[in-house]
């Protein structure tokens, strides 16, 4: 009995231990399935290159407008949250300018035997005279309208720098672009070189000069590889951030801002952040030397009490006023200086303004040169390089050309489309000083016609 149960169950185990190979043998090919595709992705992956493929923190996000860097600048620029809390710390020198002296509570005791003490309680309120709360209180306001200017200096100061390093990096991108075409070409030119020199046309010392030139355009891209790493971490440490996520900057760096006329720039120097400033700088002098002068005029001290004396056990009251004497010191020192440094100021207001009429002369000038230079880069320079570049491939191909002329006719285009990038980011350079002196927007930038 005990053996028909075990012939009975014996099909079923066994089915079971069938069941478990396959199961393994299922689960050893998916794994090695997964570890072969794993091992080709490790290989195909490349080691530093640039086609490393993106992660969670290099991912491509929203493009980031200038607009928005300039609002993310003044957010997070350390050196804006430091001049608002000075613009905050003004307020306490108005609330104190405006505060009245104390009064003062005065105690004095004659004769230390019980029977012939007297004792005084007094209380002393000073007046001031001559306009003092007001001129204090006129020269905080001062120094917080001065606060305040410094405070949209630099703002401005910040706008011009994040939009100069915003099309530093749209610069160093077209840059960046231009070294990958390069390399390209350099390469197809070694291959087609290599061709020649294996159909016995060109000598092998062409196809060396091939590789070389190939190799030297290869270290410019690396080198504009770095630019453009380098240009992103300043146009982010301007927005108060320590890591560089990979970002995609709105617009072109061939949008040129326009050239504005010289005398629409002269009427707006008036209103500069950097005049204003003067001018406050002037403003609060006066007011310093109008506290001074009515610290020539003396205060008053006010005084009530009353007086116990115990041998006649009456209380008195009491009543005094006291006026200093100008003799000696009348203030004069304080006064003339602070009349020299009100003359200080306009002179200063004086040479700020001369000072930033030839500065702005100076970048609208630079604006419109290197407006005029790219023009010329553009309708001239560019289309004949490009068009002797071409001609000479072609020629090449045909046998007509060397490769020299080749590549001297690839090194005269290259040349000429980096001079156009450096002198758009001259450009626009040129353009964000001129509004850092006025004080003027950067939005419309990127909208702006292409001269």
């Amino acid at each position: 009995m005990f053996k028909g149960i075990y012939l009975q169950e014996k099909p079923h185990a066994w089915r079971g231990r069938k069941k478990i190979r396959l199961a393994a043998s299922a689960a050893a090919i998916l794994l090695a399935a997964s570890s072969s595709a794993f091992s080709q992705g490790v290989s195909q992956r490349p080691i530093g290159g640039e086609e490393a493929p993106l992660t969670a923190a290099t991912a491509p996000t929203t493009p980031l407008s200038l607009a928005r860097a300039i609002e993310l600048a003044l957010a997070g620029n350390p050196e804006v949250a430091a001049a608002t809390r000075q613009l905050e710390a003004t307020e306490g020198q108005v609330l104190q300018g405006r505060a009245r002296p104390n009064p003062e509570l005065a105690y004095s005791l004659e004769d230390a035997r019980s029977k012939t003490r007297t004792q005084s309680w007094q209380l002393n309120l000073p007046v001031e005279l001559g306009g003092k709360r007001a001129a204090r209180t006129k020269a905080a306001e001062k120094s917080r309208e001065q606060a305040q200017a410094q405070l949209t200096e630099l703002k401005a100061t910040v706008r011009a720098n994040v939009a100069a390093a915003y099309f530093d990096v749209l610069t160093a991108q077209e840059r960046l672009v231009l070294a990958r075409d390069s390399v390209a070409l350099a390469k197809s030119s070694t291959d087609t070189v290599a061709k020649r020199v294996a159909a016995g046309k060109v000598s092998p010392v062409e196809e060396s000069k091939a590789r070389v030139a190939e190799a030297g355009v290869r270290v410019e891209l690396a080198q504009a590889a770095s630019e453009e790493r380098n240009a992103l971490s300043r146009l982010f440490a301007l927005l108060g951030k320590i890591d560089v996520p990979f970002t995609v900057l709105e617009g072109k760096a061939g949008n040129l801002p326009p050239v504005p006329n010289l005398a629409d720039l002269q009427p707006l120097i008036s209103s500069s952040p950097a005049v204003v400033l003067a001018r406050i700088e002037v403003d609060r002098r006066k007011a310093l030397t109008d506290l001074e002068q009515s610290k020539r005029v003396p205060d008053v001290t006010v005084s009530v009490g009353m007086q116990r004396s115990n041998e006649t056990q009456r209380n008195v009251l009491l009543f005094g006023v006291s006026v200093p004497l100008p003799v000696f010191d009348r203030n004069q020192g304080n006064l003339l200086e602070a009349l020299k440094l009100e003359d200080k100021a306009r002179d200063e207001l004086q040479g700020a303004t001369v000072r930033l009429h030839s500065e702005v002369a100076q970048a609208r000038e630079r604006l419109a040169t290197i407006a005029a230079e790219i023009q010329s880069l553009q309708q001239d320079v560019l289309p004949g390089a490009k068009s002797a570049y071409d001609a000479a491939t072609i020629g090449f191909e045909n046998g007509k050309f060397n490769f020299l002329e080749v590549l001297d006719a690839q090194r005269t285009y290259f040349t000429a489309k980096s001079q156009y990038l450096k002198a758009l980011g001259e450009a626009h350079r040129a353009a964000a000083d001129v509004d850092r002196l006025l004080g003027g927007p950067h939005d419309s930038r990127l909208t702006a016609p292409q001269n």
